[in-house]
């Protein structure tokens, strides 16, 4: 939790602020990549007052955790994300008036978080911001060549590794061939022989 209070309700009153905090659990995206609980998140943030409530624009910096996606091995890669928030006076409509205490209209807008007694929750933009900045698909470096799909071998490790692939088309063709014994193969050559003899008489 964060505290408005020292900035004040003076639209154009500033704070910075600079804090680091642990990362909650399940922060990215499960069993892809994400900050693992504890971490330590390095938040840079503005606070700024206006009409509404209390602009917070801010950076998020930590290192996160994952499994390339072509070859499996370990990622790990530097973040930063940016974000920005308004949070509201909870007594204040959406022109930034003080609300009348019988006032039945919902005017305030639903994308605004409205303040808690001068205090805001920033966990929610946090997990936001960062899921966004994360790559869906981290790879160890752009260039992974990933695994042989016939037998699982690391190709960054053996850039010649190959199969010999039979075509599907041929297998049954050359299992016939296979099958022919050497005095198959003797005969049919010798009555190849024949026939050009006689077609040259």
């Amino acid at each position: 939790m964060f505290d408005t209070h020292e900035l004040g309700r003076r639209p154009g009153a500033l704070q910075r602020i600079s804090r680091t905090v642990d990362a909650p659990v399940d922060l990215g995206v499960a069993g892809v990549v994400g900050v693992p609980e504890g971490a330590p998140v390095e938040i840079e943030l503005r606070l700024e007052s206006v009409m509404e409530g209390v602009l917070v624009t801010g950076t998020a910096r930590a290192s996160a955790e994952g499994e390339c996606v072509r070859c499996l091995e370990p990622v790990e890669l530097e973040l930063d994300a940016d974000f920005q928030e308004m949070f509201s006076y909870p007594d204040s409509d959406d022109r930034g008036r003080v609300k009348a205490v019988a006032d039945d209209e919902d005017d305030e807008d639903e994308s605004m978080i409205p303040l808690e007694d001068g205090m805001f929750d920033l966990e929610p933009v946090l997990r936001d911001a960062v899921v966004l900045a994360l790559p869906m698909q981290p790879v160890c470096r752009e260039d992974c060549a990933g695994l042989c799909s016939d037998c699982g071998l690391n190709l960054n490790d053996h850039p010649d590794h190959h199969h010999d692939a039979t075509d599907i088309r041929w297998a049954a063709l050359q299992e016939l061939a296979g099958s022919l014994g050497a005095d198959e193969k003797d005969n049919m050559s010798d009555a190849a022989t024949g026939v050009d003899e006689k077609q040259e008489k």
